[in-house]
């Protein structure tokens, strides 16, 4: 007789036998009992949690000879079938290698056919999340419509990839990762009836490599039932390439003592062994972890979190002494990024022996202590230099800062008397330029004058007007958005901000140009230097200069907007064009 595989001798033939997932167990059975079998399901969760074996055990329930039962018989034709994954009409498709159209074709001309010898038609549609587009849309009608006794159990682990018209057609029940503690109890009974010898630490590994999965870790305790004696931890990690705690712990101790030559030996006994780089980091992410749940939990909760044993954990505990919480997370960090770094490198020795000497050295100096100390140091350091090379006239002996430390009230009263002179030795901050008259139209006329762009004058002579004026803020208005444009950005607005500084004698002024506002004080654009006769002349000129400037913007313009409006109805057909000429319009998109 051909061997069977444990994790298939013991699969769950009823419901009461499936681990875990008791909320699912108990709606499908008041299911059962009230009569209320829907037409669809849609089961999904992790790998290993149970989505298949309890779509069969729902499939046995209602088709034993003595069903509809939570309990079915497991003696009848059709339980024996299921049981034996020969039924007419419990029939299972393998999504992954049926996927194209024509097999959802297929199971739509046989869906039709009633039942041979059972009280319903079930297809159990496993990893459906496999199926194409095309294939999920020609079920949908049926799915939403089957014939009378026909039922549909869908299984996958991505629900993500399966469309919303399919998951609103069925009723859906999310399978969990099943508990460590669960997984423990019903290793250790399969491994008292298999007669295996194995250590409760043994199957709380082999639990906690199964990641919440039922068949990894029964095929794991599987393949460890071939060998001989007493199945511990080390032949678990031996198995799997797993690094033992005690390996760790001692390439740990020599990270945290900042020994990189002594903690490259190491490396180098644990790479020779035939370990992985990525696995030996990964391995070492998570003691990492295991120590940092140390450091900040308590001894019974870090037993239950990490799995490990009493000494395991005092090992932790007290390595954990000499390290802060950040350091930890800091370790941890880093850990990452060189496992992303040794999965793309051709030389993964190289950056594993790396990463090593960057561990040993990070935790030098950067306890939080020491940092701070530091940081009290530079800060103390920084003010003794400014107030010499800013407010001393005469060198003086620069000292060796200490440590600030709280001092009491009389002493800091003490330091206030001391330090009081020294604050008449900073100078005030330099004040803006007082200008004469607060009139706006004379700071208006200034300003003016001390622009230095003549077509940027003439601009602001002929379209622009002021708002407010003054050191703190200068809000100007232009009358028309295309001169807007031409002075809110670039050299024309720079001049205008050199005018403000010039006249306030500051720099960097706050100088804002829009549109008119409702509520804008209205000032009217008049020139308030008066000219002398002498000068008429010469001002007449540079007037007339200024308006043949102001007419070459506007015509730079209409010349920019006629070749906007051709690149933009170049690319359309010849009646868009014809009605855009024809009514001198625009497109808008």
């Amino acid at each position: 007789m051909n061997y069977i595989p444990l994790y298939r001798k013991y699969r769950p033939q009823k419901l009461e036998e499936v681990v875990g997932q008791e909320h699912i167990k108990k709606a499908l059975k008041n299911a059962i009992e009230l009569d209320k079998i829907s037409h669809a399901y849609l089961f999904t969760g992790p790998r290993g949690t149970g989505k298949t074996s309890t779509a069969r055990i729902f499939a046995k329930s209602l088709n034993c000879k003595e069903g509809p039962t939570i309990s079915p018989c497991g003696t009848c034709e059709n339980c024996v079938d299921i049981t034996n994954s020969t039924p007419m009409d419990v029939i299972e498709i393998d999504a992954a290698s049926n996927r194209k159209v024509e097999d959802a074709q297929n199971i739509l001309e046989k869906v039709m056919y009633a039942p041979v010898n059972s009280r319903y038609k079930i297809y159990i549609i496993d990893e459906v999340h496999m199926l194409s587009t095309t294939a999920f849309n020609a079920l949908l009608k049926t799915l939403e419509e089957p014939p009378k006794n026909v039922i549909f159990i869908l299984a996958t682990t991505e629900v993500h990839k399966v469309l919303d018209t399919i998951k609103s057609r069925c009723q859906r029940f999310d399978f969990k990762r099943i508990t460590t503690d669960d997984i423990i109890k019903h290793l250790r009974y399969i491994s008292d009836c298999e007669k295996i010898n194995i250590t409760d630490d043994a199957l709380s590994t082999i639990a906690k490599n199964s990641a919440g999965g039922m068949r990894d870790s029964i095929a794991l305790l599987d393949q460890l039932s071939v060998l001989d004696g007493e199945i511990s931890t080390d032949d678990i990690n031996n198995l799997l390439g797993r690094l033992s705690f005690d390996t760790l712990n001692n390439l740990a101790d020599k990270i945290v003592s900042s020994k990189p030559q002594e903690a490259l030996r190491d490396l180098e006994n644990i790479y020779n062994s035939g370990n992985e780089p990525v696995q030996i980091l990964t391995n070492f992410m998570d003691y990492l972890k295991n120590l940092l749940i140390a450091k900040n939990c308590t001894k019974d909760i870090a037993l239950e979190i990490t799995q490990a044993n009493d000494i395991q954990i005092n090992a932790l505990s007290k390595q954990a002494e000499h390290l802060e919480t950040h350091q930890i997370v800091f370790l941890i960090e880093k850990c990452s990024e060189y496992i992303k770094e040794l999965k793309l490198t051709n030389n993964p020795r190289l950056w594993l022996e790396v990463a090593i000497i960057d561990f040993a050295n990070l935790t030098e100096n950067t306890k939080l202590v020491e940092l701070q100390n530091r940081i009290a140091r530079l800060e103390g350091s920084g003010v003794e230099t400014i107030k010499v090379a800013a407010y001393k006239t005469a060198p003086a002996p620069v000292t060796k800062p200490e440590i600030i430390k709280p001092a009491s009230k009389p002493v800091q009263a003490e330091q206030q008397k001391v330090e009081q002179p020294q604050q008449e030795e900073f100078l005030p901050m330099p004040k803006s330029k007082p200008v004469e008259g607060a009139d706006v139209l004379a700071l208006w006329g200034q300003l003016l004058e001390n622009v230095q762009s003549a077509p940027t004058r003439a601009l602001l002579k002929q379209w622009g007007a002021p708002v407010k004026i003054s050191a703190d803020e200068t809000i100007l208005t232009m009358k028309n958005e295309i001169f807007l444009n031409q002075v809110q950005s670039g050299a024309k607005k720079q001049s205008i901000i050199q005018a403000v500084d010039n006249l306030f004698g500051q720099s960097s002024s706050n100088v804002v140009i829009r549109l008119p506002q409702a509520g804008d004080d209205t000032v009217r654009q008049v020139t308030v230097v008066p000219v002398k006769p002498a000068q008429e002349q010469q001002q007449k000129q540079i007037s007339e200069n200024e308006s043949e400037e102001i007419q070459e913007i506007i015509k730079e313009v209409k010349e920019e907007k006629q070749e906007v409006k051709k690149v933009e109805t170049a690319i359309y057909s010849d009646n868009v064009k014809m009605v855009i000429d024809l009514f001198d319009g625009k497109l808008i998109d």
